[in-house]
């Protein structure tokens, strides 16, 4: 005989976050079982849907009488009976319970829940080597089974942030006119240059995963003038940080007839407004993560490459101007500039074929691009771009790149491409800095590093 029921015609009529109001009528609860305090004559089970937990009570002496065999889909057992089927029950089981809610100040949200009916819609068979209440775990164990690793309330905490994030970033670009667009994951020549490409077999030819969404959202911005694209880009970067993922999701911003100081003022203005989006709608699950993530006045601050420079020669640390910063550079700065801050100005030999020279010639060459970090943590990058095409050829050359593998993007500079500049956002680093989470694995639903491809 099967321990397990059909889901059959039973529907939820309640999720946990809307019993507050329902003593003592009926309502039908689903979801999975977080944990089970058994009392002898009393049950107390923890049950979980995607808005949190509603406290379920099974007593010998509350139920109702049997109308049909266990394991059926029984809809009217007797008290014994639904009290022992209630202590088969596993944590992570999935089940659906008809019963009636009443008040109780101590329970989740001040309701719980006298079960009526049960059917056991899948019993667990294992018990994964975490609870769902525990916050700091080994990452090799939980990313094995990440499936069951998110019903931790600390993730589901994260992401609910996330998800919330999401919406204040869509909703603050489409109010100043920005188009939402999409571009190929699949090309045929590196967006950014250099070797951190993922190559594929694209039919008969070889083809790449995209570093990121440039070219194109720069050619976007000939028709639409304002455009940004939230997708993942892919990076075969062998790095094992906290900080670093092969697949990460970028928010990138387009603008025509802009440069680099007009989408700093965007950039600023869309993190300032979306801290305070989610501090707002997500008060629960800064609670459960222990932060209160602070709204940034504005403008940033903004320092130059060259500043920094200085700043960490006066400090003893070995660097020179034309030098990208290291893990120390960065723990230094990190602890002398807090919250969010720009770089900008850097060394044009330092950044992309496509960012457009400040001034200055050669080596000492300045670019009109910057960074956007928090600490010692980078989160954003931008800058003006190149709208000339003998210039953009240019710079393809000084850096050892050759125009004709960019000859469907060249070609686009023949026909009045006006002046642009942008950023791209790390979406999971930027999740990193509101939420506190330490390692960037734990700010994406199923990470891809070096060492992992699977689940």
């Amino acid at each position: 005989m099967s321990l397990e029921d059909d889901l059959g015609d039973w529907r939820r009529s309640h999720y946990s976050s809307e019993l507050q109001g329902m003593d003592g009528r009926e309502v039908t609860l689903m979801g999975y079982v977080s944990s089970i305090r058994d009392h002898g004559n009393i049950l107390f089970v923890m049950l979980a849907d995607k808005d949190g937990e509603v406290q379920l009570v099974f007593k010998r002496s509350e139920g109702s009488e049997p109308s049909a065999e266990p394991g059926a889909g029984s809809s009217s057992p007797s008290p014994s009976h639904l009290f022992s089927r209630a202590r088969m029950l596993r944590e992570h089981s999935s089940i659906a319970v008809k019963g009636i809610a009443r008040s109780m100040k101590n329970a989740p949200r001040g309701v719980e829940v006298i079960p009526r009916e049960m059917r056991i819609l899948s019993l667990a068979s294992s018990a994964p080597p975490f609870s769902v209440y525990s916050r700091s775990l080994p990452l090799d164990p939980r990313l094995d089974i990440r499936a069951v690793d998110l019903r931790r309330h600390y993730l589901r905490a994260v992401f609910r942030v996330r998800h919330n994030l999401l919406k204040a970033i869509r909703a603050y670009l489409d109010e100043r006119g920005f188009l939402e667009v999409s571009t190929p994951k699949m090309i045929s020549t590196a967006s950014e240059g250099g070797a951190a490409l993922f190559p594929i077999f694209y039919f008969d030819r070889e083809a790449f995963l995209a570093q990121s969404p440039q070219l194109y959202k720069e050619q976007l911005t000939l028709a639409f003038e304002k455009v940004y694209e939230i997708a993942p880009i892919f990076r075969a970067e062998p790095s094992r940080t906290n900080r670093h993922l092969a697949e990460a999701i970028s928010v990138d911003v387009e603008q025509a007839f802009v440069d680099y100081e007009d989408v700093m003022r965007t950039l600023e203005g869309m993190i300032a407004h979306v801290i305070g989006y989610v501090k707002e709608r997500c008060r629960e699950e800064f609670s459960m993560l222990g932060v209160d993530p602070a709204i940034p006045e504005l403008p940033l601050p903004r320092y130059r490459y060259s500043q920094l420079i200085d700043m960490l020669k006066g400090e003893g640390l070995r660097i020179e101007w034309g030098d990208d910063f290291g893990t120390e550079h960065l723990k230094a700065l990190g602890s002398a500039l807090k919250g969010y801050y720009f770089i900008v100005d850097w060394p044009a030999s330092m950044r992309p074929f496509y960012t457009k020279v400040k001034d200055g010639e050669g080596r000492d060459a300045l670019s009109e691009s910057f960074d956007l970090m928090y600490g010692d943590l980078e989160v954003s990058s931008g800058s003006t771009r190149i709208n000339r095409k003998d210039e953009l050829m240019a710079r393809l050359k000084r850096q050892g790149l050759k125009p004709e593998s960019f000859a469907y993007h060249l070609t686009v500079f023949d026909y009045g491409m006006p002046p642009h500049a942008g950023f791209g956002l790390g979406l999971e680093r930027f999740l990193m800095t509101i939420t506190g989470v330490e390692n960037i694995r734990d700010a994406t639903f199923y990470p891809r590093d070096i060492d992992r491809l699977v689940p």
